[in-house]
């Protein structure tokens, strides 16, 4: 859980580093750069760097769409101020170690980025982007691709070819787009590899680039407070002991990695499921002001252990889970396995109590899987325990949740200058 937590991936820690250039500190992080090109033109933007997706500031329009919150559930334009959304994330690790998979749960985390953001939201179209070394085509392999000895330059055996990253990639993420149903409208690709101070420098570990478009309402931009007592609920695909670990094996190095953890993490993709539980928030967005969904998350790197805790502690609370009831596809899965899985297709959100009737209806109706796991509390603690009826084991997790998302100490980065002829 801390592994994953605390990965480059989820936390950032490289570009909220403390830097010094050529032997002198910088004020300013990476990531505050960004955030002070922003703040210099703010216009346009109503979310940026706190959300699932960054949402931009649209207009009145006339939605088509059925409206749930009335009996009749007819199709008919509802007048709405209707805000935009952009995301683009990078899925390069499980790309490098399986191409087809890698890159189709890729977008699928990319999509639930877009689906997840505010109260919920619609995802509209994607696109998708590899950047790899050197092709290497069969037949027509070029002098300046080999090294001294006439040999490709190394990588791991278990890193796929550029080649076969090129082949199987794109066509993992198209698949994922089309069978939930969102086209995938744009892309590109590029190959790379430099000779540089005696080192040949490239992209075996390729950058698979997941982005998209999406649209909500205006109203739903914003998450709700949690109050205590706020069901907690897992939506989506039950857990399977896959994609372990995903979150920190993709901030490490290529190859770097043990042969059997880099496998144990790739994930699989179900969009079917993911199709279902988007129609689910759709029902629940089309009831306007009456939408059940206080707060949503998208489920990725580090599985439940991540999102439950981060959608409860970006609310200021805490939150009690009961392990037993997180729905499973297969037995025996340790606590840490059922905890920390990266199963593909899962949203985590809070509704109040008296939303779940409602809730459960929009689920039963699209065949949706849902669990309620956990609920909020105030006393800032995360606490997990393994069924409510043994009272005496010791819980799996109980320690205070800011120890886990709390500010971790900055890393310190050293850069230089490289001036080139």
């Amino acid at each position: 859980m801390f592994a994953q937590a605390n990965s480059e991936h989820c936390r950032h820690k490289i570009f909220n580093a403390n830097w010094t250039l050529d032997g002198q500190p910088r004020d300013e992080t990476l990531f505050g750069m960004i955030r002070a090109t922003h703040a210099a033109n703010p216009q346009g933007t109503v979310v940026a760097y706190s959300d699932n997706a960054a949402i931009l500031e649209g207009g009145p329009t006339q939605r088509f769409f059925a409206r749930t919150d009335q009996s009749n559930g007819l199709y008919r334009r509802s007048p709405q101020t209707t805000h935009a959304l952009l995301k683009v994330e990078t899925h390069n690790h499980p790309t490098a170690i399986a191409p087809f998979p890698g890159a189709a749960t890729g977008s699928g985390g990319e999509i639930r980025d877009e689906g997840a953001t505010g109260r919920g939201a619609k995802p509209k179209f994607g696109l998708t982007g590899f950047t790899v070394s050197n092709l290497q085509l069969p037949d027509a392999v070029q002098p300046w691709e080999l090294d001294a000895d006439g040999k490709p330059y190394g990588r791991p055996e278990r890193i796929a070819s550029p080649l076969s990253i090129m082949i199987d990639g794109p066509i993992g993420g198209a698949a994922f787009n089309n069978e939930f149903g969102r086209p995938n409208l744009a892309g590109y690709f590029r190959t790379y590899e430099l000779s540089a101070g005696g080192r040949m420098r490239g992209y075996h570990k390729p950058i698979m680039i997941a982005g998209g478009v999406g649209n909500l309402d205006a109203a739903h931009a914003g998450k709700r407070p949690l109050p205590v007592g706020a069901l907690l609920i897992q939506l989506g695909g039950p857990g399977m002991r896959i994609g372990l670990g995903g979150g920190a094996a993709s901030s490490m190095g290529a190859g770097s990695n043990t042969e059997d953890l880099d496998f144990d993490s790739v994930q699989r993709g179900n969009p079917e499921i993911q199709r279902r539980a988007q129609e689910v928030l759709d029902r629940c967005w089309a009831m306007g002001d009456a939408n059940p969904i206080l707060s949503i998350h998208d489920v990725g790197a580090g599985g439940l252990s991540n999102a439950f805790p981060e959608i409860v502690h970006d609310a200021g609370r805490s939150a009690r889970f009961e392990l037993a009831r997180v729905p499973l596809e297969e037995s025996g899965l340790s606590p840490a396995e059922i905890w920390c899985n990266e199963s593909q297709e899962r949203y985590v959100l809070s509704i109040a109590p008296d939303s779940l009737a409602t809730f459960d209806h929009w689920c039963q109706r699209e065949r949706c899987p849902y669990a309620v796991v956990g609920r909020v509390t105030d006393d800032g603690r995360l606490v997990l325990v393994g069924d409510e009826g043994d009272k005496g084991d010791i819980p799996p997790v109980d320690m205070p949740i800011d120890v886990l998302l709390g500010k971790p100490p900055r890393m310190q980065r050293e850069g230089v200058h490289v001036l080139r002829a």
